[in-house]
């Protein structure tokens, strides 16, 4: 065994990105839905709606996303306590996702360059799907329309339109726009992709959440590319002002899955985005270094005499691995080789070993 000290110019760190679906079976598009009853009239159900890829009941029945609805004021829920009103589910919500992306309770959501929302409707990509972040530009969503004279909402983010993300608190974010494949399209009334109460939500990365703007989603004002709501469907309607539980996320998942009738090949395409650093060591075995075998069988026990002359003046050895060792000579790597590397005093060496982190 022989051993040399690396020097700086043997280290060489480099970061690769990586993408893939975040879809259970490593399906690009998610085009079938189904929820749990048992989970919906649980205690979590008054918040939000998990979503999944086959009947909640069969075998390998995953977790994809979940739903969730938020209101400043609380509508849209059964309140806690009917002597405090507009204390309910959706309240908490909303101050959850105020706190969790804008970091400040006194903020407000905005959609777009200046349009303030006070509902939203918030998809939440399971975190067992993504190891690291969601990939802009990979977001394609599918609503079907509750209204007879649309046809459906094409949703993307906004993220190879603009140089450089939006920033709340420190949450990186994009615009939800109508549109495919991080752009709009030329053909939306609406300028941008927005619609007539500003972008369609936020896109955030970074924390795997997707926040429809409420107030544009239910606009069925707009001609052509429009809202998906028509004042009783999705969004804040009379029902919601009473503080009734009108179950909001289950509104969005009919939209979503397009289980109210009207759906054409409702997809929802997303992908995710790992940076895998690996710091590369280059391994430099010289013409004059490593020639010697120290094996017992090359040398007598009794005389310590190299048994066979031939390999006085011309050695060989056949390196089979690589040992990474600190300064107090502990192992900390190994790395094996494909196959064996005939070494003499005629040839030289050149190894390399990733380490991934």
């Amino acid at each position: 065994m022989g051993f040399k000290r690396f020097d700086p110019e043997d280290f060489v760190i480099s970061a690769d990105t990586v993408t893939s679906t975040v879809w259970s079976g490593f399906q690009p598009s998610l085009n079938s839905y189904f929820t749990s009853s048992v989970q919906k009239e649980g205690t979590s159900g008054p918040y939000y709606l998990n979503v999944y890829q086959t009947s909640s009941n069969a075998n390998g029945s995953e977790i994809q996303f979940s739903v969730a609805f938020g209101d400043v004021k609380g509508r849209g829920a059964v309140d806690f306590d009917s002597g405090v009103p507009g204390k309910s589910p959706s309240r908490s919500i909303y101050g959850q996702y105020r706190t969790l992306v804008l970091e400040d309770e006194n903020a407000k959501f905005t959609y777009g360059s200046n349009f303030t929302g006070s509902y939203f409707y918030a998809i939440n990509v399971e975190r067992a799907r993504y190891k690291e972040k969601l990939f802009p530009g990979s977001l394609n969503l599918t609503l079907s329309s509750s209204n007879s004279q649309l046809d459906y909402l094409h949703l993307t983010d906004n993220s190879n339109e603009v140089s450089l993300p939006t920033f709340y608190g420190t949450q990186r974010a994009y615009q939800i726009i109508s549109g495919s494949n991080g752009k709009s399209w030329s053909s939306n009334s609406g300028a941008n992709g927005y619609s007539y109460s500003g972008s369609y939500g936020l896109f955030l990365p970074d924390i795997s959440v997707i926040l429809l703007n409420g107030a544009a989603l239910d606009d069925t004002s707009e001609p052509g590319e429009t809202g998906i709501g028509d004042g009783a469907g999705i969004g804040l309607n009379t029902s919601l002002i009473n503080n009734i539980n009108g179950d909001n996320a289950s509104k969005l998942f009919v939209h979503i899955s397009g289980s109210d009738g009207n759906s054409r090949n409702n997809i929802f395409e997303l992908n995710s985005q790992e940076t895998i650093t690996s710091d590369f060591v280059f391994i430099r075995a010289r013409n004059s270094e490593f020639n010697y075998s120290e094996n017992p069988s090359y040398i007598s026990g009794s005389t310590g005499e190299v048994i066979f002359n031939y390999f006085i003046n011309n050695p060989q050895t056949f390196p089979t691995c690589v040992g990474m060792y600190n300064d107090s000579n502990e192992l900390l790597a190994v790395a094996k080789l494909s196959k064996p590397i005939n070494k003499d005093f005629t040839k030289e060496a050149l190894i390399r070993v990733k380490l991934d982190f």
